[in-house]
């Protein structure tokens, strides 16, 4: 139980609820007594007119009929109560449910992006699915049934005991045994539960993967191989799966055994203190039947709660597990902090945390508002991390980075990421419309603003191609669009921001060069008082910038304007000759 202290805190959150759910148990509960009371009232009242001891038929059938009357008042007066417990019980578990998948969610955006480098989609989506469903079954029917089956053994118990003590003892003798056989078998329950969420989140992983690279798996034609390992991922869940079942089916059995062993003891040993006279009334047997029997469900049922405080203890577990998990980058300003744009770096060096893999050796640039930046080199140069590291989505040495010449983690990180556009290598768009898509940067921005961005990211024909226009609802991923036009989605999504510095990681490498033109020219007029840096493979991306780097293996190897560095022998020439001949041919 100890992970699932974690959620006390939701249960003083709604203890209003839930004390008026106790109550009403306890209300229901004490209606319930009444039935077998009135049954056992019933058969002693009869047997007493068999005896003699009554001669008068018709008292006998009054007080039948008033206690068939008291029967049928008491049980829906109970059914009512009871409806309304389910209603406080499983209402608040759903608030719960609601509150904790929040704040799990909340919690995910926290997270740094080498969070979700080091964790896979699918366990991620399972935590906050599946083992929060878990976690709600505690919160809802475990705990409900365990205040019902509280309340009714102190209840039926103690009076119990008033009407005979020792026929009492007799009948919950076996309950002992079933305490210890309940503990052992929770262990086992819990145990393989954990192992279950586990394969669940590996089943779930493979699944979400599989259907995202759907069309890898098609191109390849590994159809056939896919789902053998599929397969055998299904038959591992399978195999836990049962052996989890295996041990929760011995519950119902032990205790309907138990139960039965109770019944028997109640027959004998009542029927004999009957005979012996210590029992005065014939009803009481037959009261204490229906009473031993009307604990049979709450008695079967503390294997189903266990089983599912078992089951929610392994999944809170899973949940805490991230939960404690403390974002890597922080919000270490309280104070708001406006950004200019003005960004140094200052013989910069990083290497990713969770690769070890150096990205940038000692590069210092200094880029100012109004001015463009490109950046240039091979496939894993460290273009890339540049922009990432203003992201601030990793962390580096106060002095070597800096904006507005104050040290980067001193800059409020909401401030920060709100004056930046970004646009990344592989554009992301939503299963979504395409105005919705676009509004992604800006929530609030009119229609007029939408086109206006489409425009100038070179799309606004595109779209208005489509049947439904900007209403075009996309596929997964934006699957519905070709790579050009998912890019410059992914512009004017940046471009509506109207943030005070632009980065463009190599965004335009799908379009055409007259597109790729048109883009550049209006990103030139709408960028002239902010900080654009843009990388790009591409010379004809770089060649209008204010200043040009050229990165190899984390350095930087040249740098100057286009017309400097086309002058100048190296790597900058030679790819500008290179494209220039593709580009002849």
């Amino acid at each position: 139980m100890k992970e699932l202290k974690y959620l006390n805190k939701y249960f003083l959150k709604y203890k209003g609820r839930l004390l008026l759910g106790v109550f009403i148990t306890i209300i229901a509960t004490v209606f319930k007594l009444v039935v077998p009371m009135k049954v056992g009232d019933s058969v002693t009242a009869v047997k007493q007119y068999l005896n003699g001891e009554i001669t008068d038929i018709a008292i006998v059938k009054h007080e039948l009929l008033i206690n068939i009357l008291l029967l049928l008042g008491a049980a829906l007066l109970s059914a009512f109560f009871t409806f309304i417990m389910r209603q406080t019980f499983i209402v608040v578990s759903r608030y719960v449910e609601y509150d904790l998948k929040n704040e799990i969610f909340q919690h995910y955006e926290k997270l740094s992006l080498g969070f979700y480098k080091q964790n896979r989609t699918g366990d991620l989506m399972n935590r906050i699915s599946e083992d929060v469903s878990k976690v709600r079954m505690y919160v809802g029917p475990a705990l409900m049934y365990g205040i019902t089956t509280v309340t009714l053994f102190i209840v039926v118990i103690s009076y119990m005991f008033y009407k005979a003590p020792i026929l009492t003892l007799y009948a919950i003798a076996p309950l002992p045994i079933l305490s210890i056989a309940i503990y052992k078998l929770s262990v086992l329950i819990n145990q393989r539960t954990t192992i279950v969420q586990q394969y669940l989140s590996r089943l779930t992983t493979f699944t979400q993967e599989s259907f995202s690279g759907i069309a890898v798996i098609k191109a390849y034609g590994i159809e056939p191989r896919t789902n053998t390992n599929f397969e055998e991922l299904a038959d591992g869940s399978k195999v836990k799966n049962i052996d989890l079942a295996k041990v929760q089916a011995l519950f119902f059995p032990l205790m309907m055994l138990l139960i039965g062993v109770s019944n028997i003891l109640v027959i004998y040993i009542g029927g004999t203190r009957y005979i012996n006279g210590q029992i005065a009334e014939f009803g009481t047997i037959v009261e204490f039947l229906i009473y031993v029997n009307m604990l049979t469900w709450p008695v079967a049922v503390v294997g189903w709660i266990t089983s599912m405080i078992q089951q929610a203890e392994a999944s809170q577990k899973r949940i805490n597990e991230f939960l404690e998990t403390e974002p890597s980058i922080q919000n270490l300003v309280e104070e708001s902090t406006p950004v200019d744009g003005n960004i140094e770096f200052n013989n910069l060096s990083f290497t990713y945390p969770d690769t070890g893999i150096t990205a940038l050796k000692n590069v210092s640039f200094t880029v100012k508002p109004g001015e463009t930046l490109a950046i240039i080199g091979n496939t894993g140069s460290g273009k890339s991390t540049i922009l990432e590291l203003i992201g601030r989505l990793y962390d580096v040495k106060e002095e070597m980075l800096k904006i507005d010449n104050t040290a980067i983690r001193d800059l409020h990180l909401e401030d920060l990421r709100d004056s930046i556009g970004y646009v990344p290598q592989d554009a992301f768009l939503f299963s979504d419309s395409l105005r919705n898509n676009i509004r992604f940067g800006k929530e609030n921005a009119s229609d007029e603003e939408v086109i206006e961005a489409a425009k100038n990211a070179a799309v606004h024909k595109n779209i208005i191609g489509f049947k439904n226009g900007y209403d075009t609802v996309l596929g997964e991923r934006g699957i519905t669009l070709s790579g050009g036009q998912k890019q410059r989605v992914s512009i004017a999504r940046a471009i509506i921001k109207d943030p005070q510095i632009l980065l463009f990681d190599d965004c335009l490498s799908a379009v055409d060069t007259e597109t790729e033109e048109e883009i550049l020219q209006n990103l030139h007029k709408i960028s002239k008082k902010k900080t654009t840096i843009i990388v790009s493979h591409r010379i004809s991306s770089a060649k209008n910038a204010n200043k040009i780097i050229v990165l190899n293996e984390g350095k930087i190897i040249q740098q100057g304007t286009h017309n400097e560095l086309v002058n100048s022998e190296g790597y900058y020439k030679e790819l500008y000759a290179k494209q220039l001949l593709e580009k002849e041919k």
